[in-house]
């Protein structure tokens, strides 16, 4: 199994970019733990960073066939992108989106996502645990899917 995990606009800024609300933790250190969980599941992991809508809709679309979950931060993409919603919608993906902070206790306009409506589930507020939990449930997505 493969799970494409995409860090939406601004993530490659982590661990300099507003500490009190995102933390220290940079994209680096994300992902290495993300490899880490990957290898305890047995299954593989790809990264993806871009500060661009249509290369994130790409690589979605790119994935198909290929990956069998996605874990997703769209970053401020979250409210206001149709079209990465779309995307994930026609891959069939189970698809989980994260947030390291908590977007329902931020300003009123994070308060809506159009991810949220085509994805598996939604883990926010957890820090860097938003991306291991959201690792472990698009796992877990990806195997129930198969069952079916």
């Amino acid at each position: 199994m493969n799970v494409l995990v995409i860090h939406g606009p601004n993530l490659n800024l982590l661990g300099k970019r507003e500490p009190d609300i995102y933390g220290t933790v940079t994209l680096e250190e994300i992902n290495s733990r993300l490899a880490l969980l990957a290898r305890e599941l047995g299954t593989d992991v790809t990264f993806f960073q871009s500060n661009h809508e249509g290369e994130l809709v790409q690589k979605i679309q790119d994935a198909m066939g290929t990956c069998q979950a996605l874990v997703i931060n769209p970053g401020a993409y979250t409210h206001t992108s149709i079209a990465l919603r779309d995307a994930i919608a026609s891959t069939g993906m189970p698809t989980v989106e994260v947030h390291l902070s908590n977007i329902y206790r931020r300003e009123e306009f994070r308060h809506h996502s159009y991810i949220s409506g085509v994805a598996f589930g939604q883990i926010t507020g957890f820090g860097i645990e938003s991306y291991l939990l959201g690792l472990r449930a698009a796992v877990h997505a990806a195997l129930s899917a198969n069952k079916k």
